[in-house]
């Protein structure tokens, strides 16, 4: 075992669930538990349980499930052995010496180590000879001093081996500086080269104060221009946004979401330190997400170009999903925010601020595009638009906001209000209609276990894989049920090879005296620990009888007695024959 047992247990008595998830989620009280708005997907109706009984929780919308250690690991993006001792600093609690596995940590810990040290070379590149085409571009963007200094920008020289062999001097080995992909390994095998070089670098800085990224724009005009660190075991690119150190002390529950780092960094410079950016990828609903718990709003400020209103009309549904509400920005003469505020000197924050306080919200904008793309002066060109419009007022749950926009267009193109909601109308039951068959489908397919990617066993055998889930979840809420039940079933009886392996596991332990739950996190992956949490969580009371476990038990050792499809065909006639007979005996 990772950790001493009564140590787990202890942790976790002094780290309460429902006050740890608190700290990141809003939580209402319903009946003996708690409910919440999920934080690991965007959703408006709280699917997010807290089980205080047992110390778990689990979310029926994206299926997420575990312990106080398991939501610390996904919430902080850390792995098994940091999130304990991130729980036990919590509690005041002295970690045990000698009895873990330690090692992906200790690589986590050499990664962060790895890219500080690597920031505080890139900067001090950046003010040497060697950095000064870097320092002239930032110094051409309008960037002081100062803020090249508060933001760590710094400078990648094109020597190719300059990183590697400064970090090696620190005492770092190839494969840490690999790991934390600084530096790739050579195609012929023989040595490293650094990744990042003859490029102006961005250091990406999480949460807790930790560089744990970085992204470089070429000096030339090579591509790509932006170059980013890939995946490591402390950074996921999909998962992080540029700046959110900064803008999550700006003391605004509003973000400010740019289209990249000098968008951000000269937004900041400008006072506007609530500016964040995507991380060289679009915006996905985990960095949605992670927005929601620091803001209310989000202001979009892409660049006015195609692209730039490509993503802003793709990131609009994203923001909404995750419940936040949403404002776009639309820059003057299709400028890009760095090149406007620059555009205006000294007058830039303040001409920047009254385009924020003019922009409007998601709705108007996407009305006043449909107004570019038709020709409301033409008949059939306001029919359009208004078919159109109709279809972005439908999305729209709050009646009065719908009230609001309809009466406004009424008026505008002078229409029947009456025939206008019609149309709404039909829209709206036609969607309804969709998403109510849509849902079904999934209730369909959720309860046949077709699409189960970590259960996937349980389709082909459902009887037996129902009986076998049904038992576990019994035998983890009745733990003095061990001896009778291992006395009827043995692990090889078990047809589902998931569910055996959770039969076997919690039978040793509590055979072992141990409690069935402490050790989840450890001994299983984050997805089969949520499936174990799903089954859990799905319990009812009529199904943990006495009479209800020996029904298991009975299909169980029923279905382990039929003989698999490939025993079929080999049968012989006289085998088969006495095969069906069984069967008929049985039936009667």
């Amino acid at each position: 075992m990772a950790f001493p047992e009564s140590f787990l247990q202890e942790l976790k008595m002094r780290n309460d669930i429902t006050e740890i998830v608190s700290t990141y989620v809003s939580l209402k009280r319903r009946g003996r538990n708690m409910v919440g708005l999920c934080p690991f997907h965007g959703e408006k109706t709280p699917s997010f349980n807290i089980y205080t009984e047992n110390g778990s929780f689990y979310c029926f919308g994206c299926g997420v499930g575990g312990d106080v250690i398991t939501f610390i690991m996904k919430i902080e993006n850390l792995d098994y052995v940091d999130a304990v001792k991130f729980l036990a600093q919590r509690a005041g609690m002295e970690m045990p010496e000698n009895s873990y596995d330690d090692s992906m940590s200790k690589l986590r810990t050499r990664v962060f180590e790895a890219n500080r040290e690597a920031a505080r070379f890139y900067y001090s590149v950046l003010c040497s000879p060697k950095g000064k085409s870097g320092l002239d571009y930032f110094h051409s963007r309008a960037l002081s001093d100062r803020t090249i200094r508060h933001f760590g920008l710094g400078f990648a020289d094109d020597d190719w081996t300059s990183l590697c062999n400064h970090l090696r001097s620190k005492g770092f080995k190839d494969s840490e500086l690999v790991a934390a992909n600084l530096a790739v390994k050579r195609k012929n095998g023989n040595g490293i080269y650094d990744r990042f070089t003859n490029r102006v670098m961005f250091p990406i800085i999480d949460l807790r104060g930790n560089v744990i990224a970085f992204g470089g724009r070429i000096m030339t005009d090579e591509k790509p221009k932006y170059l980013n660190t890939s995946d490591t075991p402390v950074f996921k690119k999909s998962a992080n946004l540029f700046s959110l150190n900064n803008a999550k002390n700006s003391g605004s529950r509003t973000l400010i979401l740019c289209e990249g780092y000098m968008d951000v960094i000269s937004v900041n410079q400008a006072g506007f330190t609530n500016a964040v950016a995507t991380l060289g990828t679009a915006l996905t609903s985990e960095q949605a997400v992670l927005m929601k718990r620091y803001a209310d709003e989000v202001i979009i400020c892409y660049d006015a170009d195609e692209a730039g209103q490509k993503a802003t009309a793709r990131a609009i549904p994203i923001l909404r999903n995750a419940g936040l509400l949403i404002r776009v920005l639309t820059i003057p003469n299709g400028k890009d925010p760095d090149e406007f505020i620059r555009s205006h000197g000294a007058d830039g924050p303040a001409a920047f601020k009254a385009v924020i306080e003019k922009s409007g919200n998601d709705v108007e904008y996407r009305l006043q595009k449909l107004k570019q793309v038709h020709n409301v002066e033409t008949t059939d060109g306001k029919v359009a638009y208004l078919e159109a419009a109709s279809k972005v007022i439908a999305e729209i749950s709050s009646p009065i906001e719908r009230d609001v926009y309809s009466s406004k267009i009424c008026s505008e193109f002078e229409i029947d209000k009456n025939a206008f909601n019609r149309q709404i109308m039909n829209i709206s039951k036609s969607r309804y209609r969709e998403n109510t068959k849509k849902e079904i489908r999934k209730i369909q397919t959720d309860l046949s276990g077709r699409n189960d990617k970590i259960n996937t066993e349980h389709y082909k055998k459902p009887r037996s894989s129902s009986a076998e889930e049904a038992l576990v979840v019994y035998l983890i809420n009745n733990p003095d049920s061990a001896e009778e039940i291992s006395s009827y079933l043995k692990p090889e009886q078990f047809q589902n090879s998931l569910i055996r392996r959770y039969y076997e596991y919690f039978l040793t332990r509590i055979q072992s005296g141990y409690e069935p739950l402490t050790n989840i996190a450890a001994d299983f992956t984050q997805d089969e620990a949520s499936k174990l949490y799903q089954l859990l969580s799905q319990s009812v009371k009529a199904a943990s009888t006495h009479s209800a476990m020996m029904e298991y038990i009975k299909v169980i050792r029923e279905e382990s007695q039929k003989p698999s499809s490939d025993d079929v065909v080999s049968m012989s006639p006289q085998q088969l024959n006495d095969y069906l007979e069984k069967i008929r005996k049985n039936k009667q």
